[in-house]
């Protein structure tokens, strides 16, 4: 399932900076979730295995089946939404992990998401967004009106958009030093500029869900990038300050004015009758 990777050498500089202990893998097949007995392979290339568990009492009753399996005993690598490289502190040392969809992914952007990868082995932030929120993912459910898959994939953009303004300076450090890794963080976040500043019409219009819109506003940190009301508020230091916490209120004032918004609306619409 798993076999050693070589790194080009600007990526082999990163990771000797931000994590030199960690492992570097491929994976045989693509996945989400690494199946538990897949996972365990990773026992014969580690020292020794250290599976997450988190309390149930952090998840809402309606929580998506993958999650409450993430939370519970099983050795759990990997959740939809991670992206081509996937890493984890459940190994000693620690994993870095491509896909097999990896081999189809231009070779310069392949090796910014391994640099990346390291770089946020490299701080302190949780492996995943459950950790995270803790026990405030249950608040930020109650906040969010939306499907329980829908608050998955909004948790998991502010988790994202807590690390990306952790790790942007140290990519836009690199144009000196690895200008290839730099050019490739430059050029992603160059993609996504052509619908940032639209974000907010297309979800009035419904041609975008509000999860969508976080999921692409909040991948957007990590380049720098302006962003539009109401995501704006999340590129500020009181969301790196205060982190999960602020998050909530973000996502509880967001919604709130989306309600008052979609009220004046109707009044309007009515009264023009």
């Amino acid at each position: 399932m798993f076999e050693s990777r070589d790194l080009a050498d600007d990526v082999a500089a990163v990771r000797d900076e931000h994590a030199p202990d960690s492992l570097v893998l491929s994976a045989a097949a693509d996945f989400e979730t690494i199946p538990p007995a897949a996972a365990e392979d990773l026992g014969l290339l580690v020292d020794s295995l250290d599976p997450a568990t988190y309390p149930s009492e952090w998840l809402p009753e309606d929580a998506p089946a993958l999650l409450t399996r993430y939370a519970g005993s099983d050795f759990t690598i990997g959740m939809p939404g991670d992206g081509t490289v996937v890493w984890t502190r459940q190994t000693a040392p620690p994993s870095v992990i491509a896909k097999k969809r990896a081999e189809g992914t231009p070779t310069d952007f392949l090796d910014f998401l391994f640099a990346e990868a390291f770089v946020q082995l490299g701080t302190d932030a949780p492996e995943h967004f459950l950790p995270f929120f803790g026990e405030q993912y249950r608040e930020l459910d109650a906040a969010v009106p939306l499907p329980p898959n829908e608050v998955y994939q909004i948790a998991a953009a502010l988790y994202d958009a807590w690390v990306g303004l952790q790790t942007r300076d140290v990519f836009a450090s690199w144009e000196d030093q690895h200008p290839r890794l730099y050019d490739a963080w430059w050029d992603a976040g160059q993609r996504l500029t052509g619908r940032l500043d639209t974000l907010p019409r297309a979800v009035a219009r419904g041609q975008t869900s509000f999860a969508e819109a976080t999921e692409y506003a909040c991948s957007a940190v990590k380049h720098g990038l302006d962003l539009p009301a109401p995501f704006a508020a999340l590129d500020t230091e009181a969301y790196l300050e205060y982190g999960s916490s602020y998050g909530v209120r973000w996502a509880r004032k967001t919604f709130e004015q989306l309600e008052d918004d979609s009220s004046e609306r109707t009044d309007a619409v009515e009264d023009e009758g």
